[in-house]
């Protein structure tokens, strides 16, 4: 196992060592990078002993500790009594049988997106990495296969690049609940034990309850590094709850390692994170299930999944369609944002056919569409029409209704790019925004046509409108008009 004292020293070392120094003002000199900019979809995956008794959601080891729920009798009912059988007793049973990481690159690879980020782990304390932290990952015990390795070779092969998520820091209190009755969550507790520390469950968002203890901080900081140093991920992502106060400290801590590792290896690398767990400007935002109304001046990145109720495969998910998620990818990157999806393999490693029709129609549109969506930027606008996104986390609960009316604007080069949300019936598009004198363009507009299709579309500006109008175009997903400019 490791030296932690060894390692914690190693830690301080690169941080005094390197350009980016634990402190704020140092960390405000971060900027994003280029290909990150540029890349605009992204895969999230959520995988792990949760996906063995696929039921609810990802949160099943906490909440079948709670009397009374319904992840609770479920255990009861399928599984025995919590004493007998609790949540350790997935991990003989997640031996990951199917899990063939060069077809899951491959699948990514045809989804169109640029980069993957695997959960590493999540609240439940299980590690989908060999480590030498702990014995509790899928090296040392269950698939006896070092998972986010095998990944990453294969994404490598791809060209897909790497990124990986931690939600550590919620497992402070995250099995706690076992400890109001006899289950297998019993005292004493030390470090190195699976449930370690199971703490009382604070007020989620209240900034300073229940603030970790020094040891637990500097595990989880340990076990963050660690990851920087075994798999070299562009992007780490952060879930919640590291913006109780106690992390502040530990987070500058962090980034400035991890911005340090990367300098050193010529890697520009990025850091996802919630309600405001960094200081604004030395990380890239990220809303969860949610999106931003506006157009922002700053980079910043959507998270959401493939089913509505869950991030990891149940046997009862509610998929989103492959048209919702492609409008929100367009109405997301005209604002300045990445889309990251999640998909949640089942537990032997295979996915669902509605996860991977999802995203082979994805990929299916982006090899028709994409030039309207990598390496572009936002425009002047971000669109027009009469839909209004109700801006803020989890707000993905229904598809939205988007018209015809609903217009999206991205820029490349000397194009621009208007993509029709819903495409009219009647093959009449009108662009407010691009009106004779408008005051969102007055230039030369040379030449218009329509991605994917042959139909060479008549147009006019006047006062009113630029009015496209096509006679074979028909789509039930977005379709893109691209505008020559001089």
């Amino acid at each position: 196992m490791m030296n932690t004292t060894d390692y914690l020293q190693v830690i301080d070392e690169t941080i005094k060592n390197g350009p980016y120094k634990a402190n704020w003002e140092s960390l405000s000199a971060y900027e994003v990078p280029q290909w990150y900019r540029q890349a605009k979809f992204g895969i999230f995956i959520h995988w792990g002993l949760y996906s063995v008794p696929a039921f609810s959601n990802e949160w099943y080891s906490r909440n079948m500790y709670i009397q009374g729920t319904k992840e609770y009798e479920h255990h009861l009912a399928v599984y025995g009594n919590h004493k007998e059988f609790g949540y350790k007793d997935f991990i003989p049973l997640f031996t990951a049988k199917q899990f063939d990481p060069g077809g899951w690159a491959a699948l990514f690879k045809a989804s169109g997106a640029r980069y993957v980020i695997p959960v590493a782990e999540h609240h439940d304390g299980f590690q989908m990495y060999k480590s030498a932290v702990s014995h509790y990952n899928t090296y040392d015990m269950g698939p006896g296969r070092d998972i986010l390795g095998e990944l990453k070779a294969a994404f490598e092969e791809q060209g897909l690049e790497l990124g990986v998520s931690s939600h550590r820091a919620e497992h402070w209190f995250f099995m706690s609940h076992g400890k109001a009755f006899d289950s297998d969550i019993r005292e004493p507790l030390v470090r190195g034990d699976f449930y370690w520390p199971a703490m009382p469950e604070p007020e989620h968002h209240d900034p300073y309850g229940s603030p970790p203890s020094g040891e637990y901080l500097e595990d989880w900081l340990i076990r963050c590094c660690e990851l920087v140093d075994q798999y070299q991920p562009k992007i780490f992502y952060f879930d919640w709850w590291i913006e109780n106060a106690a992390f502040r400290p530990y987070l500058q801590k962090f980034a400035a390692y991890y911005y340090n590792r990367a300098a050193e290896r010529g890697m520009p690398a990025a850091i996802n994170y919630k309600h405001d767990a960094f200081m604004f400007g030395s990380a890239v935002p990220d809303v969860e299930r949610g999106q931003f109304a506006e157009l922002k001046p700053f980079f910043w990145q959507t998270d959401t999944a493939a089913a509505r109720n869950s991030w990891c495969y149940t046997e009862n998910n509610d998929y989103k369609s492959a048209a919702e998620i492609i409008r929100d990818l367009v109405d997301i990157v005209s604002k300045n944002g990445n889309l990251l999806l999640n998909v949640g393999p089942k537990a032997d490693g295979s996915f669902a056919e509605e996860d991977q029709a999802i995203l082979t129609a994805i990929g299916s549109w982006l090899g028709t569409n994409g030039e309207a969506i990598y390496g572009t930027s936002f425009w002047r606008i971000f669109g027009e029409g009469p839909t209004r996104i109700e801006e803020g986390q989890f707000t993905d609960g229904q598809a939205k209704t988007f018209t015809p009316e609903d217009i999206r604007f991205t820029v490349k080069g000397s194009c621009l790019y208007a993509t029709v949300l819903v495409y009219p019936e009647d093959g009449i598009v009108r662009i407010q925004s691009l009106r004779e004198k408008s005051p969102c363009f007055e230039g030369i507009l040379r030449d218009i046509t329509v991605l994917g299709f042959s139909e060479q579309p008549a147009w006019e500006r006047d006062t009113e409108a630029l009015t496209i109008r096509t006679t074979a175009v028909t789509s039930a997903l977005p379709v893109v008009f691209k505008l020559e400019l001089a």
